[in-house]
């Protein structure tokens, strides 16, 4: 949630970069955005504009307007104070001393305000950031101290999330940052430093990144970068290349981001399964956790798995569960990242925590990871961001090669770690003794399978859309299933509602009866999803039940269940493969009918309203 972009240089007009950088983080999700430009020793120039970007873009000129060598700019999601454009950052001070963007919430911010009332401070906004960037200047007037000092010492009185970026007035041509538990990297390319949310602002101009720490700051200038801990001691970090082709981050002929990311599906999930499996030629496939850090006998003395997730990383774990347990023979849990500290969860000793986040940086998932650590929990990882909170936090990490995602709508992002789930399940399953070598073998070779599989469904598009353009009226839409089919839905069901607005549920197929059969209306759209042989013929009971009561029937079934057509209006077949692996088949129709329902309301697919692609605050 927001979006913090920052750049100086010697002599590079700062405005377009800035615009140009938050354009790439508008997937975070934002209602207003505004810049702050330095030209020398000059006071800063602040735009600011309530809406989309281009508002801003037109109020600048496309930066042209505000010329300068300097500069920080921010999209902001409201959580303080109404969106608006005297809400919106930067913030400063009166005298325009220091000037600031901040992503994150200080939960304390009234204390303080009312600290700084008492010392004469004044505040415009209804904003936590104002608050910030005034806690700020009180130190660095009160004690004389610089820039560094006077953020640690705010650091220190400040309690919650944030990624702070300020500038001094005395300190022309300097950009100072903090963090923690809020995203930022630092990027750097000859006589040029950048400052940023997320990698896609700065992929343009640089592959040269740090990754700043917790409670971590830093002094940026033209081309160097210097940080600090909370001491205010200097501290080296390692500069890491980003490894992402710049196309990667961009539409490449797609309409929109979704679309190409659905299509990217194929390839990142081959490159995640080929990123631990190995084929010999005397001994096969096999899989190599040696990257992911798990040892076979700590994998033996797994006792119990607790998958922790938000959001579609959630319906992985759910999915994930039903392999793990049918192959492992282990007991596995699925929490929702923000209800696992709140219960005081009872975790075995034994056992292990998998926390499922793409960005490595969601705020609930982060807490339970921690919450986990400080239970003495092995903890493992499923990221996709190189570097990222979680991953530099949990014990053991998997990452999955899915490559930028900027759409809000996950799709690769889930389809990789949903393989990656698979990957795990097989290879405890072989450790610990479930799994002889030949099935060992044949679930690997049939893995493998899934990319060109996927591609064979995305041949198939065209009836989707066809399909998706009769109920792109619908007002309401359920998804039923069970077993596994069931996590299947509770995916389709999300993507329906995140980007179509259309009310949509998902169900367990046999819990129709136990009241939500009442919502059945004539020409309610019902998709069944029956990849499970043992289930089948209970969900297509299901169907004929809700069919009687009016509704019209979707099928999502493997090819060679051609009677399901006696009973569905629309069919839509998938390859077939191990039952255990048809979640990343079934899925891909359900991703296309639901962009391809928002593309037929005129609605914005990649941003859709009141959403964030990640969620970095509670």
């Amino acid at each position: 949630m927001c979006g913090i972009v920052g750049f100086t240089s010697n002599n590079i007009n700062v405005a377009p970069i800035l615009l140009d950088g938050l354009s790439k983080l508008e997937y975070r999700g934002y209602d207003s955005a505004g810049i702050a430009v330095r030209d020398g020793s000059s006071e800063p120039k602040i735009v600011k504009a309530k809406g989309r970007l281009r508002l801003l873009s037109e109020k600048t000129n496309g930066g042209a307007a505000v010329p300068g060598t300097c500069g920080i700019g921010h999209t902001r999601w409201a959580t303080h104070g109404e969106p608006s454009e005297t809400n919106a950052h930067p913030h400063c001070t009166d005298d325009g001393n220091v000037v600031g963007v901040h992503n994150g919430i200080i939960e304390n911010y009234v204390e303080l305000k009312e600290k700084l009332t008492r010392k004469g401070y004044t505040f415009y906004s209804q904003t936590d950031t104002e608050v910030a960037i005034k806690m700020v200047d009180y130190y660095y007037k009160k004690y004389n101290m610089g820039p560094i000092d006077a953020i640690a010492k705010t650091m220190v009185r400040v309690r919650g999330s944030y990624a702070l970026a300020v500038m001094f007035k005395e300190y022309p041509g300097e950009i100072y940052v903090a963090r923690k538990d809020s995203p930022m990297i630092i990027g750097v390319e000859e006589d040029e430093t950048y400052v940023a949310s997320d990698v896609p602002a700065v992929l343009k101009y640089t592959r040269q990144v740090y990754y700043i720490g917790n409670l971590e700051m830093a002094k940026l200038s033209p081309g160097n970068a210097v940080f600090y801990n909370l001491d205010g001691d200097e501290i080296e970090k390692e500069l890491v290349e980003i490894k992402w082709d710049a196309e990667a981050a961009e539409k490449g002929g797609y309409e929109h981001f979704m679309m190409k990311e659905i299509h990217e599906q194929p390839k990142a999930v081959k490159d995640t399964i080929n990123s631990v499996v190995t084929v010999d030629e005397s001994s096969g496939a096999q899989i190599d956790l040696s990257s992911v850090g798990l040892t076979e006998e700590e994998i033996r003395s797994i006792s119990n798995i607790y998958i922790v997730a938000c959001g579609s990383a959630y319906h992985v774990g759910v999915a994930a569960q039903y392999v793990i347990e049918d192959l492992v023979k282990v007991p596995v849990r699925v929490e929702l990242a923000s209800e696992f500290r709140y219960r005081k969860p009872l975790l075995d000793k034994n056992g292990l925590v998998i926390i499922i986040s793409q960005s490595g940086e969601t705020a609930d998932s982060l807490a339970a990871l921690r919450e986990a650590k400080a239970k003495g929990i092995r903890t493992l990882a499923i990221v996709n961001v190189i570097g990222s909170s979680i991953a530099r936090e949990a014990d053991n990490v998997f990452y999955t090669l899915a490559g930028p995602e900027i759409a809000v709508a996950t799709t690769k992002a889930y389809s990789t770690q949903l393989v990656a789930s698979y990957l795990l399940a097989i290879q405890f399953a072989y450790v610990r003794g479930e799994l002889n070598m030949d099935k060992y073998r044949e679930l690997i070779t049939e893995l493998q399978t899934i990319p060109d599989k996927i591609s064979r469904v995305l041949e198939d598009k065209e009836r989707i859309q066809w399909f998706a353009s009769k109920f792109s009226n619908a007002k309401d839409v359920f998804f039923i299933g069970r077993g596994i089919d069931y996590a299947i839905c509770l995916e389709g069901s999300l993507k329906m509602k995140e980007i179509s607005y259309i009310h949509s549920e998902a169900y367990a197929a046999g819990e129709l009866k136990h009241g939500t059969i009442s919502l059945i209306e004539d020409g309610t759209l019902v998709i069944g999803v029956m990849t499970q042989s043992e289930l089948y013929e209970k969900t297509v009971s299901n169907l004929v039940e809700v069919k009687s009561r009016g509704a019209y029937l979707m099928g999502l079934a493997p090819y060679g269940k051609y009677e399901i057509e006696d009973t569905a209006d629309f069919v839509t077949y998938v390859p077939r493969t191990d039952e255990h692996f048809t979640p990343s088949l079934a899925v891909i129709p359900l991703q296309l009918m639901g962009y391809y329902i928002s593309v037929a309301r005129g609605l914005d697919v990649d941003k859709p309203r009141n959403l964030a692609k990640s969620v970095t605050v509670e």
